[in-house]
């Protein structure tokens, strides 16, 4: 029996060291859902967790919610309270897979890439399809930078009709990542 034990844990091992990892827990992640002539409503959140497997591509992120950091603090007080909810929805997640993603073919200059995988935000997943970023590595850092929009009915966020007109219903969000090899 420990003989078995013994070549069943050496076999998980040399799986999971055979794959190659990078990591982050300082990624930023950032939106914006402002409206030209009002007071400009964004945010960002520089302690987000991400993680991609070099080997096939796969990707995901973890941000935390109430992490999300306004100029003004009463406005971030009502995005946590109000829209995000975060006591009820503390984090946001994204996993997807980078497509045809080799890292021996990554450089200092960035390059194009899409990502596809699920979004879930507010109790709500949405897939996202087409997602472009840009990827470069540098000795053992790879970093990866982009954005996509998206709208805040998607995950059930209604925006009162007293500040309808200063917070858009479209939403951009950005990230930036710098992973190193685990």
């Amino acid at each position: 029996m420990k003989h078995l034990l013994f070549i069943l844990l050496m076999i998980v091992g040399v799986n999971t060291s055979s794959q190659s990892k990078y990591l982050t827990k300082t990624g930023t992640v950032s939106f914006e859902a402002s409206v030209p002539a009002f007071e400009e409503v964004k945010a960002t959140n520089n302690s987000v967790t991400a993680i991609v497997n070099a080997d096939n591509g796969e990707f995901a992120a973890l941000v935390l919610v109430k992490g999300f950091r306004f100029k003004n603090a009463l406005m971030e007080e009502h995005f946590n309270e109000n829209y995000a909810e975060s006591d009820i929805y503390p984090k946001a997640t994204f996993k997807g897979k980078i497509e045809e993603f080799d890292l021996n073919k990554l450089k200092p200059d960035s390059q194009k890439f899409v990502i596809e995988g699920t979004l879930t935000f507010h109790g709500k997943t949405k897939q996202l399809q087409n997602v472009t970023l840009m990827i470069s590595k540098n000795e053992t850092v790879i970093t990866m930078k982009g954005g996509f929009k998206t709208l805040a009915s998607d995950f059930d966020i209604k925006i009162p009709k007293i500040v309808r007109n200063k917070v858009a219903e479209d939403v951009l969000v950005t990230f930036d990542f710098k992973l190193i090899k685990k």
